[in-house]
Parts: C-alpha cells; sequence; structure tokens
C-alpha cells in the first residue's frame, strides 16, 4: 500500500482528466510510442506525477468496490437509455479492455466528474429531487409536506381517488394532510399506507425502512402480504418477503436529520458512512470489512461530513485517503 500522498503542486481539473487519459491507454497494451509521449507527458510538470499518482493509488485501493461500481453504473446507464428510448445498449467492450480498467475509471469519473447514470435513472422520473448536502421540503398539489433528505428523489401521483408517491431514492419524511383520499407511499417494492400523519420511509439495500413519529401507518412488503400497522414511536424494515415486527424506537432522535443532526446507537460504521455520503459530493468507500461492522455511537452535524470523519478517525482507528477531490478511502 502507498503512503497518503502530499500535496505538493497545484492539480488542475485537465491534469487530472489526462492522467485518467493515461491511466487508461497505458492498461490497454500501450505502443511505444504510446510509452514514450506518456513520458514526456509525466516529465513536463511535477503535477502532472503527481496526478497520476493519485490515480493509480485510487486503483490500487479499490479494484474491488469498483468493479461492483461499475457495473451498478452499467445497469443504471441501460436502464437510463431505456427510459429514454435510446438505441439499443452498447456492447461491454465500450466500457475498455478489462472490467478493472473500467471499474476504476467509472468510479474516478463518477466521484470525481459527476458520471452517476443511477441517479439520472432516479432523476429522470422524479418530481422532488434534493441534491447532495440538500435537505429540502416541498409541498404536493394536497398540501401535504414532504420532507426529502439529502440526496433523494420521488414521484408524485394523484389520480383516481388516490395519492401514490414513490421513494426513488434515499429517504422522505411525510406530514400527510386528510383528503379522504388514501395516500400511499411506494418504496423498495413495498408499500405504506397512511393512517394517522407523520412518519419517515428510506429505502435500504434490500428494501426499506418505516418510522413513524405521530399517528399511524400501514406498512407490507408487497401487495399479498399481510400489513403491519406502526404507531408513533415504532420502526419497521421490509424486505421483498417479509415486514419485521414493529420495534419502539426513539423517533425524534432517529428524524434529527431534518434539524441537520445524524444520530447513532451503536451502529455499523458501514450504515454511518453510507449516510455521510449523502451530504458529501462524491463517494465514501470502506475497504476492511471488519472496520465496516465495528458500532459507532454519537451525535453528528450533517453539514460538515469531513469533518465527521475526522472524528470517527480518532475514535474508531482507521487510515483515510483522499485522490482526485471527491474520493475518500477508508481502511
Amino acid at each position: 500500500m502507498k503512503a497518503p500522498l502530499e500535496s505538493t503542486a497545484m492539480i488542475t481539473p485537465e491534469q487530472q482528466d489526462a492522467a485518467l487519459n493515461w491511466l487508461s491507454l497505458l492498461h490497454n497494451q500501450p505502443t511505444a510510442a504510446d510509452q514514450a509521449r506518456f513520458s514526456r507527458w509525466l516529465q513536463a510538470d511535477p503535477a502532472h506525477a503527481q496526478a497520476y499518482a493519485q490515480a493509480q493509488v485510487v486503483w490500487e485501493m479499490s479494484e474491488e468496490p469498483a468493479a461492483t461500481l461499475a457495473r451498478e453504473d452499467d445497469a443504471a446507464l441501460q436502464a437510463l437509455l431505456a427510459a429514454m428510448d435510446a438505441p439499443p445498449r452498447r456492447s461491454r467492450s465500450y466500457w475498455g479492455a478489462s472490467l478493472a480498467m473500467a471499474a476504476c475509471l467509472l468510479l474516478m469519473v463518477s466521484m470525481g466528474l459527476g458520471w452517476q447514470p443511477q441517479r439520472w435513472a432516479d432523476d429522470l422520473g422524479a418530481d422532488y429531487v434534493s441534491a447532495p448536502g440538500q435537505v429540502r421540503t416541498v409541498t404536493l398539489a394536497d398540501q401535504s409536506q414532504v420532507t426529502l433528505d439529502a440526496d433523494s428523489a420521488i414521484a408524485v401521483h394523484f389520480a383516481g381517488g388516490e395519492r401514490h408517491v414513490q421513494l426513488r431514492r434515499g429517504a422522505a419524511f411525510f406530514q400527510v394532510t386528510h383528503t379522504g383520499e388514501p395516500f400511499v407511499v411506494d418504496g423498495g417494492q413495498g408499500e405504506t399506507r397512511v393512517l394517522g400523519t407523520q412518519f419517515e420511509v428510506r429505502l435500504e439495500p434490500s428494501g426499506a425502512q418505516v418510522t413513524v413519529l405521530s399517528g399511524r401507518v400501514g406498512v407490507k412488503a408487497a401487495s399479498d402480504l399481510p400489513q403491519q400497522i406502526l404507531t408513533a414511536g415504532q420502526r419497521v424494515a421490509y424486505d421483498q418477503t417479509h415486514t419485521t415486527d414493529p420495534q419502539a424506537v426513539d423517533s425524534e432522535n432517529q428524524l434529527a436529520w431534518r434539524q441537520g443532526w445524524l444520530n447513532y446507537y451503536r451502529t455499523p460504521l458501514a450504515d454511518v458512512l453510507n449516510d455521510l455520503s449523502r451530504y458529501y459530493p462524491g463517494r465514501i468507500i470502506v475497504l476492511n470489512d471488519r472496520l465496516a461492522a465495528k458500532k459507532v455511537s454519537g451525535s453528528f452535524p450533517s453539514n460538515d461530513p469531513v469533518a465527521v470523519l475526522t472524528a470517527l478517525k480518532s475514535v474508531v482507528g482507521f487510515e483515510q485517503y483522499e485522490a482526485l477531490g471527491r474520493v475518500i478511502v477508508i481502511r
């Protein structure tokens, strides 16, 4: 493992782009002429060598998670193209000569240059979107209010005597106005049907989590499964096949993100970092499974994720590497 890089030269976005291009070329059977041109470019400016070294560090530290991101981004891109009625997908050779190279490039581009097709696919069908780091409250046509957590998206469909909201990404807190028409939140292939007023729905990798602040909601994992009734101060999680039993929680504490605080009690570090990533304008990757499973407790301000990482580093103890301005790798 290489040591963290010291900032000894100012690296411009153009130099970062050039380093990425050289990294791609040199991992794809370069010619002697290519190697000679690369040598001249590397020696032309100290910042060139530093930019290329940063690209190599990201490559070495993140090949496996980058491969996962590449597969996710590839699938999301195809969904986006299909939604836009685009031409048939290109062959996988489009991504490069090897998955590792493509994964690394996709990782760095998605973090450093904004290439995130999954977000594009989510946003394409959304009516309301919040950016990374932005908590946004919107008022729907029925005067219900929805507060979007950072980096979240919803689609709204009021028709046929029902009010439907699809949570496409992230999390949302709902304060529902009673009109006599059903209000249903779809997310993670399940649904939350309003029987009360204030609750949160948060997407998770395998489904969703629902927390009630006041009133009642009915939650089911799928249309043919029984409904769980939640009241104030309760939470359930569901996946495609079942819903957990209601669990008592401090809902005010759990929903403090609306006031700019992230509160945890014996929460896996991986979950904490996943939350922080919604407030960071890039991506945060954990490479150590044992570290990711460590439990964390505390209250952290959501408006400064880098400061939170510094605090976690002092308590938990981990190595942190930064490259390309928007990549944070933890191990």
